[in-house]
Order: structure tokens, then sequence, then C-alpha cells
């Protein structure tokens, strides 16, 4: 496959989250959008014009296989329900395309491993979309961790939120083991915040849940034991404002990321303190994380480097989510 220096994508979906998505992969300096396609007919062509109204040249096909084997495209961004991940990315794999698959990457540890042994043999490039690790606030927060301004890590609170609005509802329309509910949703950021704060993984988890009629979780809160007293305690709904934020506790003070969603403009802030009085209100440039997430697989692919964001990453949340599940479920302590 020829690779020049832009990679040629195309988008396998007319997800909502094409809004964000769709105009990063547009704007990207190392990218160029060919094909978007969907299964519901005239919905690609729709998508396109609603997103991106001004871009010439792009493909929009109302079946998924006839993006696959468009010569052009060399990566595609997988944004379809939780359950079809797997299925989709093996497709796109075994078609030679290279893969961005929106979080999760899959349902199960094992499917995972079988995306990985596919994109190894394939030689392609696969990556679980978790936008917001892009965003330079985040190594700011590092940053200070590893300054030891505020001592030890001991502990992190992490909280994800919005209210689910109509147009939304198919979240909670299949029970978990399809990928419904908020844990499959919005949990996955909430896990995977925790485990980068810690750098660590996790050993046990407890969590309760709301359950709706279809038996998906539209609220979950948990703690998650990550070893030696250092505890990790979420929480996350569909029923509540929107917030997404995270926190980090040391033995000598804490720092804050006030939103890990960055909305286009958005002026990021983090917020520290420490016990002799210190504190800060930081104030940065506005970024766009979705923008900078095609930039880095791309440069991935063009340049041969490995992904900020790698299998056992996606495993180790992929099995700290289904700890939380099964925790909630049964109403005990999950080993993990």
């Amino acid at each position: 496959m020829d690779i020049g220096n832009k990679l040629r994508w195309g988008i396998l979906g007319a997800a909502r989250v094409n809004e964000r998505l769709l105009p990063a992969i547009v704007e990207a300096k190392n990218s160029e959008l060919v094909a978007i396609a969907s299964r519901r007919a005239g919905a690609a062509a729709e998508t396109l014009n609603k997103y991106a109204p001004c871009c010439q040249g792009v493909s929009c096909y109302d079946d998924m296989d006839t993006l696959l084997s468009d010569h052009r495209v060399q990566a595609v961004y997988l944004p379809m329900a939780n359950h079809e991940h797997t299925e989709w990315a093996l497709r796109a794999i075994h078609s030679g395309k290279h893969v961005l698959i929106e979080k999760p990457m899959a349902l199960s540890v094992t499917d995972i491993a079988t995306i990985e042994t596919a994109a190894k043999q394939q030689k392609v490039t696969v990556m679980e979309g978790f936008m917001y690790r892009f965003h330079p606030q985040h190594a700011r927060i590092k940053e200070i961790v590893n300054s030891g301004l505020i001592g030890e890590v001991c502990a992190v609170r992490a909280s994800y939120s919005f209210m689910m609005r109509p147009a939304r509802m198919y979240r909670l329309a299949n029970d978990p083991s399809m990928g419904g509910g908020a844990m499959w949703d919005i949990g996955p950021y909430a896990i995977h915040s925790m485990r980068w704060c810690f750098g660590t993984e996790p050993k046990s988890v407890v969590a309760t849940a709301k359950y709706v009629e279809s038996g998906a979780d539209s609220v979950m809160s948990g703690v998650f034991d990550f070893g030696e007293g250092r505890l990790g305690q979420f929480d996350i709904s569909f029923e509540r404002s929107r917030k997404s934020e995270y926190e980090i506790i040391g033995t000598k003070g804490w720092v804050k990321c006030n939103a890990a969603w960055q909305l286009p403009g958005d002026v990021p802030v983090i917020t520290w303190w420490t016990e002799v009085g210190q504190q800060c209100e930081e104030r940065y440039p506005a970024a766009n994380h979705f923008n900078l997430e095609i930039e880095h697989f791309s440069d991935c692919v063009l340049n041969g480097k490995a992904p900020m964001l790698s299998f056992e990453d996606a495993k180790a949340n992929c099995r700290a989510i289904n700890a939380a599940l099964q925790a909630s479920a049964e109403g005990k302590r999950i080993p993990i």
C-alpha cells in the first residue's frame, strides 16, 4: 500500500461522534478524508454534508464493505455500536486497513487479543480511541505529580456524567453483555483516567448501580483497590449534569483536572493545592483533542511509530470494566 504524506481515511458509520471526529480528520495536516459509509441509505452523505459541507472528493457509500474494498482508504475510523467493534475491526484489518476504534476497543479481553493477533499478522496499526489523552493538560498534570509537589499518590477520584437526551437513548437499549449502559459508554473514561493517574493496575473492585428495564446501568459508583491502601473512587451517570473531572490526592497536596472532555474553544483549567499553603489555578490555550488524536494516529502509520495507547492498555481497561460490571451485578468484591 502506497503511503504518502497524508493518511487517507474512511469512516465506518454515521455515528453522532462524527460531529467532532469527521472535522478532525478533515482539518489534520497529515490526514485526508476520502470515504464514509453507513448502512442507512443516504446517511453517509447526510453526515458529510452536515459536518464538512465544503469537503470535496469524498465517496459516500450505503454499505460498509464497499468502503473496505476502496483501494484509496488506508485507515478506518470505527465508531459503530460497542458490540460491533470486534467484527468490523477484524473485517477492516483483513482488508489491510489501519484502524482507530472508538472506545471501548471490544467487550472482552479475548476479543482484544484476537484483534491484536490479526493486526500483527496483517502488519497494520490499531489503537483504541481515547481522544482525551491527547490533550496537553494531562501531560501538565503528570508533570505536577512527577515533580513531587503533591507527594506520593494515595487516591484518585473520577467523576464522569451527562444528562441522557432522547437522541442518545440507544445507549440504554442493550444490556451490558451487548455493550449497553453507562459503564461501557462513559465508564471507560473514568477507569482509564484512574489507571493512568496511578500508573498501575487495580487489584479488585466493589460497585453498585442503578439499572433500567433493558438491564443496562444508567448510574454506577464504586471503588477500585490499587493496593497498599491506594483507592480509586469513580462515579458515572446518564442522569446528572455534564462532568468529566478527575482528582489526584497525594501525601502533600492534590491536583485536579476540571474537564477532561474539552469542547472547541474551552479553556483548560488545572487546579492544585499543597499542605504548605501553595495553591494555583492554571489556565491553558484551547486545544482540540480529537484533532490531536487523529494527527497522532496518522503520524504513527505514516512514520512507523507505535501508538501511545497500546493493546495492553486496552486489555487492562476492558478487564477492569468487566470486573466493575460483575461486582455491581453480584454485589460483591471482584478480584482483577
